[in-house]
C-alpha cells in the first residue's frame, strides 16, 4: 500500500513523494533519503561533542522486562504512518504511556520520525517519564550520531533496520549500541536479512510484517522465518497484530514479544484497546 495521498504534501510542501524522482524510490529509500538529510540538520544543531557532554539517564532494560511478561506487548505510541497518513486527533504520549502501563504492556514503543511519523524526540521524553516502563526509540537508525541521541534523550533500547544498512554498519551500530547499554531490536522482513542479522550476532530479532517497500502486511512473514529463529534469540513479531487470536497464533510458532501500534492508536482509549488484546 503507498502512502496515503497528499499525506507528506500535509507535513511538508516540499516532500520527497511530489517529485519525480520520488515516484522511483520505494518507500523505505525514500524514508532513508529524508533521514540523510534530517542527520546532516540534526548534527548542525547539535553537534556529536555536545551530545557528548549530555547526562545519559539510567537504562531500565527493556530485553530484562520482555522477558518478566508473557505475552511481551510492546505498545506503540505514535501520531501517524505512510500507510495509514494521520492516526488520531488527540495525542498526548503521558497520556497514552500511562494507559499503556495500566493495561499491561512490557515496554513502550515512541516514534520519533519527523517527515513520515509525525514525530519528535520530545514524545519520547514525555513518554519515559509518564511511566516506569522501558521505551524503545523507533526510528531509522543509520550512525552512531543517532545511537548517542537516543541515549541521551532516554531510549532503552534502538530499532536497528536490516534492510537499511550494510553488514560493517550493522555489526558496528549493534556494537556501539551495547556500549551505550542499549538494547537493539534488529528488524529483518525476510530469510536474507535474518540470515545477516544472525551473522552479526544480533539476538533480539524484531519480525517486520510490514514489506517496508510496499507497506504491504501479513502475519504469515513471521510464521514463515520463526522456524528460522534460533532458540537462544527473543523473537518479536512486529505489525499487523490486532486480535488476542493473532497473537495466539504467533505464540504457538514461538514468538514471545509483539509490537502493537497501530491498532491500538486507533482507538479512543488506547490502554482499554490493549487490555482487550491482552484478553482482560
Amino acid at each position: 500500500m503507498p502512502p496515503k495521498p497528499g499525506y507528506h504534501k500535509e507535513l511538508d510542501s516540499h516532500s520527497m513523494s511530489e517529485t519525480p524522482l520520488a515516484q522511483e524510490l520505494t518507500v523505505l529509500e525514500q524514508i532513508l533519503a529524508r533521514k540523510r538529510a534530517e542527520l546532516i540538520a540534526d548534527k548542525t544543531l547539535l553537534p556529536e561533542a555536545e551530545l557528548l557532554k549530555r547526562r545519559q539517564p539510567k537504562r531500565r532494560g527493556f530485553r530484562k522486562a520482555l522477558e518478566a511478561k508473557a505475552p511481551a506487548i510492546i505498545a506503540e505510541v505514535k501520531r501517524a504512518s505512510p500507510s495509514e497518513g494521520k492516526i488520531r486527533d488527540t495525542f498526548d504520549p503521558m497520556l497514552i504511556a500511562r494507559q499503556y502501563e495500566e493495561a499491561g504492556a512490557a515496554c513502550l514503543s515512541v516514534l520519533t520520525d519527523k517527515q513520515f511519523f509525525s514525530g519528535t524526540l520530545d514524545d519520547l521524553i514525555s513518554a519515559r517519564a509518564a511511566v516506569s516502563l522501558p521505551v524503545l526509540r523507533k526510528d531509522f537508525t543509520l550512525e552512531p550520531y543517532h545511537l548517542l541521541q537516543a541515549a541521551v534523550n532516554g531510549a532503552d533500547c534502538v530499532l536497528l533496520i536490516v534492510a537499511a544498512l550494510g553488514d560493517t554498519e550493522l555489526a558496528s551500530l549493534l556494537h556501539q549500541a551495547k556500549e551505550l547499554e542499549l538494547d537493539a531490536l534488529v528488524e529483518v522482513h525476510n530469510e536474507e536479512e535474518l540470515d545477516r542479522a544472525l551473522a552479526v550476532g544480533a539476538n533480539l530479532i524484531g519480525v517486520n510484517n510490514r514489506n517496508l517497500k510496499t507497506l504491504e502486511v501479513s502475519l504469515d512473514t513471521s510464521i514463515q522465518l520463526a522456524k528460522r529463529l534460533p532458540a537462544d534469540c527473543y523473537a518479536i513479531s512486529e505489525s499487523g497484530i490486532r486480535t488476542a487470536e493473532d497473537i495466539q497464533r504467533l505464540r504457538d510458532v514461538g514468538y514471545r514479544g509483539f509490537l502493537v501500534g497501530t491498532s491500538l492508536m486507533k482507538q479512543d482509549n488506547p490502554g482499554k484497546a490493549l487490555e482487550k488484546l491482552l484478553g482482560r
